[in-house]
């Protein structure tokens, strides 16, 4: 797997970073969610400059220009309820995808440090031959990712796949890495050290859900 860790060079993504980890500001649902959707702007930018374009030809007021454009047919797949600030950054740049949602969640059986990953809802078109994209803003364990992926598969073999994620940690980049192919490619904003025995992100942001839209009742 290809893994782009986009914080290795600084810009302005620092600052996104940084809003959405302070205890203080990310107290501020609304910016938190406009944050995430930011960095999901950003990283669409990136993963842009691996895609597929052809040559075209635009007819100006003036005259006429050639220009390479996008020839892709993407489909992007989002994670609820986390991964729906980060879904519309993405589809601010790719306008014209198509659109997926599944949900998944952690279920814990017996006590907070064993669960499972359980996907209830699912809505995808065909994928067959496309680029399809995975957003998920928090890669911990990587569960998530792999099950959302396994879960899409009757839906057709995509041409090629891209992970799209906030904040990692190592141990979820290594698990994803494990379960895809040397063709994915995943691209992150950065990338942390550890996980707490709960399976969060240290040091992380928290609950990306709960942070964009109100804490949650679950068994």
């Amino acid at each position: 797997m290809h893994i782009h860790n986009i914080s290795k060079e600084n810009s302005v993504l620092n600052t996104f970073i940084s809003e959405i980890r302070n205890i203080n500001i990310q107290k501020d649902s609304m910016r938190f969610r406009r944050n995430i959707e930011r960095i999901g702007e950003i990283l669409g930018y990136e993963m842009s400059k691996s895609l597929n374009y052809e040559a075209s030809t635009i007819k100006t007021p003036l005259g006429h220009c050639h220009i390479d454009l996008l020839d892709n047919d993407i489909v992007l797949c989002s994670i609820l309820r986390a991964g729906v600030p980060l879904h519309n950054g993405l589809l601010n740049y790719f306008d014209t995808a198509e659109n997926a949602f599944i949900s998944a969640y952690r279920h814990h059986k017996h006590d907070p440090e064993s669960f499972e990953i359980i996907v209830e809802y699912l809505a995808c078109p065909n994928l067959e031959g496309k680029t399809l994209v995975l957003a998920d803003p928090m890669l911990a364990t990587g569960q998530s990712m792999v099950a959302t992926f396994e879960a899409l598969k009757p839906f057709g073999t995509p041409k090629e796949v891209h992970l799209i994620s906030v904040i990692g940690a190592q141990e979820g980049v290594g698990f994803v890495e494990s379960h895809f192919d040397d063709k994915t490619h995943l691209w992150i904003a950065v990338i942390d050290d550890k996980l707490n025995d709960k399976g969060y992100i240290i040091p992380g942001l928290g609950d990306a859900g709960d942070l964009a839209f109100g804490e949650k009742l679950q068994q």
